[in-house]
């Protein structure tokens, strides 16, 4: 039987202690290491068949912005997952734990080639959260609503190559207000890093360091600006 330590809704990921001793372990990969076309191993129990693995390679890396989760930062294996799949580790050629199986798109139900694995390094440190603080902690600046900037706002918000995040709505309450953000401006750069894809800000924004200070990078009537924006505990927004 096994005791839940705890549960992270977040990335679908929960840690759970099982009162045995000397059991073999998997070793932790390091899942930034990865590259494109590596070859990668699914374990798990597909239709309830128990123990079995599957064979691919890892078809894209950083997958963001797909609604399965709250976090999403996946692996996109093509190795066979299918419903039973999920919990199950992706192994590279050295035997290392590199990921957990997570989800596929099907339009069918059943495997068509798109698979997802959450990173090992995300699952370390989620991990080492609940063993920490009995919780999994992601800084947050508040509720601001992102959406792609498209052509017509580009044009009409003077911004030059049409990349960043439009700032449709947001609370007054916020981190992000109180740092200046405002609705109509475009978000560029977080903490140096460019963005233009809603699922990479908010995966930035929940990596970055509770009491932190981050340098948020916008366009305003065609200005570049930088903001200082709080990193608070996403329980305190």
């Amino acid at each position: 039987r096994a005791q839940i330590v705890g549960v992270d809704p977040t990335t679908d990921l929960a840690l759970l202690k099982i009162n045995a001793q000397n059991l073999p372990t998997m070793p932790w990969g390091d899942s930034s290491r990865l590259k494109v076309a590596e070859w990668v191993l699914a374990i798990g129990n597909p239709f309830q068949l128990n123990q079995t693995v599957t064979l691919g390679i890892v078809s894209a890396l950083g997958r963001t912005s797909l609604g399965i989760s709250g976090y999403e930062d996946f692996i996109q294996p093509d190795a066979a997952i299918n419903p039973g799949n999920s919990g199950g580790a992706l192994v590279n050629t050295r035997g290392e734990l590199v990921g957990v199986n997570t989800a596929i798109f099907s339009q069918s139900g059943g495997y068509q080639g798109i698979g997802f694995a959450i990173p090992s390094n995300l699952a370390r440190r989620v991990v080492a959260d609940f063993l920490k603080y009995g919780e999994v902690r992601r800084g947050s600046i508040g509720y601001v609503a992102y959406g792609p900037l498209t052509t017509q706002q580009a044009a009409d918000l003077a911004a030059p190559d049409g990349r960043g995040l439009y700032v449709g709505r947001m609370r007054r309450d916020s981190a992000a207000y109180d740092g200046g953000l405002r609705p109509g401006d475009i978000v560029i750069a977080f903490n140096g890093t460019a963005v233009n894809d809603s699922g990479m800000l908010t995966r930035l924004i929940q990596d970055a360091t509770i009491g932190s200070t981050a340098a948020v990078d916008i366009l305003r009537d065609g200005r570049r600006l930088q903001l200082k924006i709080s990193i608070l505990r996403a329980t305190e927004q």
